[in-house]
């Protein structure tokens, strides 16, 4: 019988991602402000990765085992950190190397992970993400409240990185559902768009309602009348049922978020002169950029502005042409790679939409470390989409039952 993947690295290595930046004086350790749990966490799961994968067989992947895009993507985070040979003397170097180094050992150690056997590492991935999803909401809910703002998020966090998670769970709501057939993880879906919506990040909710518009574009043709108008009434039903129950913070925030700032002032929290800030850096240094951390050590130092909020001309900004050619030779590569699905059309396509999603948050929030997961869930997209020896693109692949273990 093959070798199941274990669970274990999987574990480990979703609480490092989800995480984020946590050190010790986060938990009142002032002393020990230095260390860093994220390189603990990482240790810790290469060393369960190391034994999970000494004790799988041999790599089942077929010849067509392209890998260029990891390629590029490394020699992109590693041009990243070299660029900081170039940088102003007040960009905070050491900390963005770390974030680089860290965001690569992840994007390897996923796809390491998940390259031979990638159904039931990507079924675990996406059941830690639905029960994370779950534990952030219920905290920022029942424990944290809403914030100075009157937004949610959970466990120190930001809101933009709180929508992020809640989207994501609704995603990996779907995905196991379409797993195991069951209706019950479609349920807790609600939860999620509340907390999302109570996160108040509109840029994370536009970029979540683009990607499920275009997923319900697609498999218009396979959705029955029926069970399209039961979600429409379901939906229906939880709006209305929100908007007459909910507490008046709800409504507030609501109101003055999506109506009074986006609708009637049209106000976008100054990302527009962000922007601008960061394309004339990028006009002034337009081959390498002006190197690592260079919009803040240029322009960020003196306005109070951590980063460009959009991951594209942060790349312009501090990589110039060069960190873009890279980072737009891995993404072409990889969308290659995982159009139409490959051996794996199902877990290939959740895996895009999960990327895409996160991907498109980046536009509008978030440094580089920040967009871990959309390169985390495209190196399990790609796995996905290898073909396995015996396995022909296309090919519909039969699914692992839940009686069936993960791991023995």
């Amino acid at each position: 019988m093959t070798e199941r993947a274990f669970g274990a690295p999987g574990l480990v290595l979703v609480l490092v991602t989800i995480g984020g930046r946590y050190t010790l004086d986060r938990a009142g350790f002032l002393e020990l402000a230095w260390v860093d749990l994220r390189v603990i966490g990482l240790i810790i799961a290469l060393v369960l990765l190391a034994v999970d994968l000494s004790r799988r067989p041999a790599l089942g992947v077929g010849p067509d085992k392209r890998e260029g895009w990891l390629l590029a993507a490394i020699l992109f985070f590693l041009f990243q950190i070299g660029s900081a040979l170039w940088a102003p003397a007040a960009s905070r170097i050491g900390p963005q190397t770390l974030d680089l180094v860290l965001l690569g050992v992840l994007v390897l150690a996923f796809y390491g992970y998940a390259v031979s056997d990638p159904e039931p590492v990507i079924r675990t991935t996406f059941r830690l993400m639905f029960a994370a999803a779950i534990i952030f909401a219920l905290q920022a809910l029942l424990i944290s409240g809403p914030g100075e703002q009157g937004r949610y998020s959970a466990f120190g966090g930001g809101p933009n990185v709180f929508v992020r998670i809640q989207i994501l769970g609704v995603i990996s709501a779907v995905a196991l559902h379409m797993f195991t057939g069951r209706i019950l993880p479609l349920l807790v879906t609600p939860l999620f768009l509340l907390a999302a919506v109570l996160s108040g990040s509109r840029a994370g909710l536009l970029a979540g309602l683009a990607v499920g518009a275009y997923a319900l574009l697609k498999l218009r043709r396979r959705l029955r009348p029926g069970v399209v108008a039961a979600a429409g009434v379901l939906l229906t039903a939880v709006v209305a049922g929100l908007w007459a129950f909910a507490p008046p913070e709800f409504t507030s925030l609501f109101q003055e978020r999506f109506v009074e700032q986006t609708v009637q002032e049209q106000y976008l929290s100054d990302r527009t002169s962000i922007w601008a800030a960061a394309w004339n850096l990028f006009l002034d240094h337009p081959v390498a950029g002006a190197g690592l951390d260079g919009f803040y050590g240029a322009i960020g130092v003196n306005q109070m502005v951590e980063y460009p909020h959009n991951y594209v001309l942060g790349v312009a900004a501090e990589g110039g042409l060069l960190g873009l050619g890279l980072m737009t030779t891995s993404i072409v590569l990889w969308t290659r790679l995982v159009h139409g699905g490959g051996a794996r059309p199902q877990m290939t396509g959740l895996c895009v939409a999960a990327a895409v999603f996160v991907a498109l948050s980046s536009l509008f929030s978030g440094d580089y470390y920040d967009s871990r997961l959309a390169w985390i869930f495209a190196a399990l997209a790609a796995a996905a989409a290898l073909p396995r020896a015996g396995i022909t693109p296309g090919a519909v692949v039969p699914a692992m039952t839940e009686r069936e273990p993960v791991s023995r």
